[in-house]
């Protein structure tokens, strides 16, 4: 009998309607804080893991209090804060807890030495904060773009270099822990024991006395040393009643690690470790996977602070990574197997030391591939790019329509080539094909992915997993190294620890939470059966979107994400869509699609940071924008056109509007916009406001013969006068030309020139075609069949004219050669600034709070930006919260809330930090961050042109 007879289903349960008991219950708590459409919900059912369930409610409390509120309701809830998860604890049935939402806190504490911080921060983000300390924190999982603190705590994070030596676990120091009952517990406070054992006396005397059980019983001793003196998040940690002898120190660290099921941790302190400013990174190459692993041993011994493996499937994906070398990118893998090795030191004497040591063992090793150590940091940098993606990339080659799964144990080092003989073994056994093997093999934690389609037939599966749980314990291992427990290995946990054991985290759950509310059926469950129910299947949908694993790492970087959706969101409800359509709900698809339709089409500000931070590459706008394209109609489609034809003049008539906007008597171009935008469509008709510029100054050719660069001023020039009255860019660009004695040629035709940004946005192809072909036209002739550079002034600008320049046109051979777009901010920093004089220290700006722009940020202008900046200002902050602002063209004027929302945080911090002056390099969004900050912000250039005039 298969196991879909015994009663398993693979289907997971997306479309239960939620209960109205639940809901009043919940607003009667807290009221306002409950989401629970069918976008709210279906949206937040799914994280990375390979579980589907749907929650009745999402829920955003902005407290501890507010927790503690719905905790009193006894109601069940889970709680979810990052999504990057990957064992089903972050998803449920139940009510689904945001935590990212409103516990972002960060407090820097002792110099770094120690951070306060909330579950909603994410891991790079702090350590972003920590880097002027030259600290950071302990845990540094691959998914540290995107992770966060809740996360960290709640699966006690390692990572590629922490061991268990500096883990969460062993870097608590306290924490504010809400229990299920309501009482709020600061595990730091001097009195923390005894306000435990008066708020909470049976779970202080329970812990005191399974304390002394453990203790009292020297196989239970025997058993928690072995388990925890590796990597290991199954079941709760034990290790706590033999490391702390107080109630308060061993929930807290029994917390740590429990994925939510003990409590909620609305604040942690944590100490930090030292971030080691240099290092020395290679990645030694083994003919196999066995001689890599046979190698391992005598690399530790050399005292790396990581020792990362990639199978040859690995690196297979591996090489074909952008940011791969030669040696990797040349490779012709067959059997082969890799080592990504890492020393760290703080100063370059013992680096060096370091070095030399590791040359000596490399000499030693059968290697396939020459081998070095590199401390470029470039370099360095790509290669931990490729580990850390590795994952969603690997998952993201997975043929369309079937769910990764990413599995990770851990056993004792002497041990690992065996296990990986046992899973090579298995994979042939049970026909999983291009299953990768990878990890921290200085550990002995191996993670390994598996192709699955879940369908009605779950015998595979769960025959490969019985049989991996029995290879992984009889070498002395844990089924849970680094992931946590979750749903997928919660029925294993007995068999890993025994019944002894297993009772005591009985009683630890049935003391912290008695009525079993808090993550129910993650970590313990008496299903066994419960790893292969709500199993998540995947609908293709689209071509730009189908290679999505649902990692989240897209999340952070969304300006969008606290007003509507993510681009994870996005995705998924695309695919909710398509589900609810093949199961014949068409109410359910209906209902998404209109939701839709401003949550993540109107409100998406296109501006690509998902890309640059998407393993797989997938930039959500590119499908926001056929979605667009599909909404217009003849009439628009031929407007756009025109417009594009008559560009001058359609510009021209712009600049006339916000000139007579901004003359009209108060009050009366707001309500007409308003007017207008209530009869018309909001995502087409602009909202005019008071703190909009006048329009700006027509673009003119210049000509110049035996010029140095074309110079195409961005028609955003014309639209939107400068800020506060100044020159402008396009003056300060002139300017500093001319003082380092360079040609500028501003071509003919120049006013009918734009980047095409304004129809590629908005779906406008045959618009877009139209300008396409005047663009590469015009700057053809005018750069003398691409010899001179074309200059750009505005960063989105230089985007779209590279895109644009680009687009529909093959490989540049002599008959269509190639155009080379730079910024502006490069073309000074590389061609300017070298001829300027070193600007007087009185004449530069004391501070300097930059704003670079998304665009600037995929061009890689960092480096050029940084530059300019530093001959502009003493000290140059970008302050923390900043992200993308989402003015994106005209999405600030149509949606003012995207803006509002995306520059909340950014803004906040440019409030306290009293800069001299504000910039970016693109005057939309200099208008964004004037409207959120109060603040004038210039463009960089034309800060640049007043300090050395």
């Amino acid at each position: 009998m298969s196991l879909t007879d015994a009663g398993t289903h693979a289907e997971p349960r997306r479309r239960a309607p939620s209960d109205p008991a639940v809901l009043a219950a919940v607003e009667a708590a807290v009221p306002g804080i409950t989401r629970a459409r069918a976008s709210d919900r279906l949206g937040m059912a799914h994280d990375a893991s390979h579980y589907l369930l749907t929650p009745q409610a999402v829920v955003v409390p902005e407290s501890a209090a507010q927790v503690a509120a719905l905790m009193r309701t006894g109601l069940p809830l889970t709680f979810r804060s990052g999504g990057t998860s990957l064992s089903g604890q972050g998803v449920t049935g139940h009510l689904l807890v945001d935590t990212r939402r409103h516990f972002r806190g960060i407090e820097v504490l002792d110099n770094g030495e120690r951070v306060r911080v909330q579950p909603g921060a994410v891991l790079r983000q702090v350590n972003a904060r920590l880097a002027a300390y030259g600290r950071r924190l302990g845990p540094d999982p691959a998914s540290e773009s995107a992770c966060t603190i809740g996360g960290v705590v709640a699966n006690n994070s390692s990572g590629m270099t922490c061991g268990t030596h500096a883990n969460t676990y062993r870097t608590l120091e306290s924490m504010v822990l809400v229990l299920p009952s309501g009482t709020v517990i600061d595990t730091g406070a001097p009195d923390a024991d005894a306000r435990l054992r008066a708020l909470e006396p049976a779970l202080a005397e329970g812990l005191e006395r399974l304390r002394d059980r453990i203790r009292g019983n020297p196989e239970s001793v025997r058993r928690i040393t072995a388990q925890f003196a590796i990597k290991n998040t199954m079941g709760y940690g034990l290790n706590s009643f033999l490391d702390h002898d107080s109630p308060a120190q061993i929930l807290a660290h029994l917390v740590i690690g429990s994925e939510g099921t003990l409590g909620f941790v609305a604040e942690a302190v944590l100490r930090t470790v030292p971030a080691h400013r240099l290092a020395a990174t290679g990645l030694l190459v083994f003919s196999s996977l066995r001689e890599a692993m046979a190698a391992t041993p005598e690399l530790v011994a050399a005292g790396p602070a990581a020792v990362e493996l990639l199978d040859a499937e690995s690196l297979r994906v591996a090489r074909l990574d952008p940011h791969a070398d030669d040696v990797l990118r040349t490779l012709e893998v067959r059997d082969h197997a890799a080592l990504l090795v890492e020393w760290q030191e703080p100063d370059p004497e013992p680096l060096s030391a370091r070095e030399r040591e590791a040359g000596r063992v490399f000499a030693r090793l059968n290697l396939a591939a020459p081998a070095r150590l590199s401390g470029d940091s470039a370099g360095r940098a790509a290669l931990w790019r490729i580990r850390k993606n590795l994952y969603a990339a690997v998952a993201g080659a997975r043929p369309s329509g079937t769910t990764a799964l990413l599995e990770d144990v851990a056993v004792p080092v002497p041990a690992l080539a065996d296990l990986c003989d046992d899973l090579a073994e298995l994979f042939a056994k049970h026909r999983y094909e291009r299953s990768v093997i990878f990890g921290h093999a200085k550990d002995g934690n191996l993670h390994f992915m598996l192709n699955e389609r879940f369908g009605t037939d779950l015998d595979r599966y769960a025959d490969f997993t019985e049989e991996m749980v029995t290879a992984v314990l009889d070498r002395g291992g844990t089924l849970k190294a680094e992931h946590g427990t979750g749903r997928v290995m919660a029925p294993f946990v007995r068999r890993q620890y025994g019944d002894e054991l297993y009772e005591v985290m009985r009683e630890i759950k049935r003391l912290c939470d008695p009525a079993g509310t808090l993550n129910p059926g993650v970590v313990l469950t008496d299903d066994p059966k419960a790893h292969l129910r709500d199993l998540k299947t995947v609908v293709s949908v689209e071509p730009e979107v189908d290679r999505c694993v649902e990692c989240g790492y897209c999340e952070p970087v969304c300006p969008s994400r606290d007003l509507t959706t993510t681009p994870r969101q996005r995705i998924v409800l695309r695919r909710e869509i398509a589900a609810a359509e093949a199961a014949g709900d068409h109410a359910l698809a209906r209902q998404l699609a209109e939701e839709y339709d401003y949550d993540a089409v109107d409100t998406c500000a296109v501006d690509g940071m998902c890309a640059t931070a998407c393993p797989v590459l997938i930039n959500t706008g590119d499908l926001t924008k056929r979605l667009r394209a599909g909404r217009h109609g003849r009439t628009a489609r031929a407007g756009w056109k025109t417009a594009a034809k008559h560009w001058s003049a359609v510009t021209r008539a712009m600049d006339l509007a916000m000139d007579a906007a901004a003359a009209a008597p108060a009050g009366l171009a707001e309500g007409a916009s308003r007017a207008a935008r209530a009869v018309g469509d909001p995502d087409t008709v602009p909202q005019w406001s008071r703190d909009l510029p006048r329009g700006g100054t027509p673009r003119r050719p210049v000509p110049r013969h035996e010029a140095d660069a074309v110079y195409v001023p961005s028609c955003l020039n014309t639209m939107f006068a400068p800020a506060d009255g100044g020159p402008g860019v396009m003056a300060a660009v002139r300017r500093l030309a001319e003082r380092a004695g360079l040609r500028l040629h501003v071509p003919e035709g120049v006013g009918g020139l734009c980047c095409g940004t304004p129809w590629s946005s908005k779906g406008f192809g045959e618009g877009y075609e139209v300008m396409r072909r005047r663009v590469r036209e015009t700057l053809l002739t005018a750069t003398d069949g691409g010899r001179l550079p074309v200059v750009s002034d505005a960063a989105s600008c230089t985007e779209g004219f590279e895109r644009l320049t680009t687009a529909g046109s093959e490989r540049p051979t002599a008959g269509s050669p190639a155009v080379r777009v730079l910024d502006a901010v490069t073309f000074v920093a590389e061609h300017v600034l070298p001829r300027l004089p070193q600007p007087p220290e009185d004449r530069r700006l004391t501070s300097l709070a930059l704003h670079p722009t998304c665009s600037s940020v995929r061009l890689g202008l960092d480096a050029a930006i940084a530059k300019v900046a530093e001959a502009v200002a003493k000290e140059v902050v970008v302050p923390d919260g900043w992200q993308c602002c989402a003015f994106a063209g005209d999405r600030g004027l149509l949606h003012p809330e995207l803006t509002a929302s995306a520059t909340r945080a950014e803004a906040a911090s440019v409030a306290e930090g009293g800069f001299a002056a504000h910039a970016s390099v693109n005057r939309t969004c200099e208008i964004g961050m004037a409207r959120a900050t109060g603040k004038t912000y210039h463009h960089l250039l034309e800060l640049l042109d007043q300090v050395t005039a």
